[in-house]
């Protein structure tokens, strides 16, 4: 039962929310007798009640399976505290202000771990009017090249998204204290303190 739904998450769940069996049974259209099963592990739920479950219990069909539920402690919005995903599968990248549970195309992606960026993946940085323009010297073929660039600050994030054979290179209003992100496709994610 570990690899599906196990009857302490659903306990748990049903706990923490506050509701009895009866009302979780009635709130999913079956028994308190199946709700008693599942949490003694002397059943399952149908695979058709998941979602309707899940969502009785106020997380998401990911967080009922894995047993793990996300909280976002992220109350101050510090965009700082982003946390950047990218599909293996599609190359789809997603940003987050805090824990998720995010899956793309079949596959539960991590965040990335970012390192501090190296020689070969040097940034250059010029003053034009009240912007920087920000270049990263790096090639850009269909196998190898830079995916993105962002700008995060405690109060804002700035984002572009680079395709091969172009050119890894934008503007950027640089204000205050932060960090450029570069994901290269092969090297994964870096970054550099302004």
């Amino acid at each position: 039962m570990d690899n599906y739904i196990t009857g302490s998450t659903i306990k748990r769940l049903r706990e923490a929310k506050g509701i009895t069996q009866l009302q979780l049974a009635d709130e999913i259209g079956v028994s308190s007798k199946a709700v008693s099963k599942w949490e003694t592990a002397k059943g399952m739920p149908d695979i058709t009640l998941i979602e309707p479950l899940a969502k009785a219990l106020g997380v998401s069909v990911a967080e009922l399976i894995s047993g793990n539920t996300v909280i976002n402690k992220n109350i101050s919005a510090n965009m700082l505290r982003s946390k950047f995903y990218v599909c293996p599968v599609c190359g789809n990248i997603i940003r987050t202000t805090g824990d998720a549970v995010i899956s793309c195309c079949g596959i539960a992606l991590l965040p990335l771990e970012a390192e501090d960026a190296d020689d070969a993946h040097g940034i250059s940085i010029e003053k034009v009017e009240d912007e920087h323009f920000i270049t990263v010297s790096h090639e850009m073929t269909k196998t190898h090249f830079i995916s993105f660039l962002a700008y995060l600050t405690s109060d804002r994030v700035q984002f572009v998204k680079f395709y091969p054979e172009g050119n890894a290179e934008t503007r950027f209003q640089l204000r205050g204290r932060g960090y450029i992100y570069i994901y290269c496709n092969r090297h994964g994610l870096m970054k550099r303190k302004i």
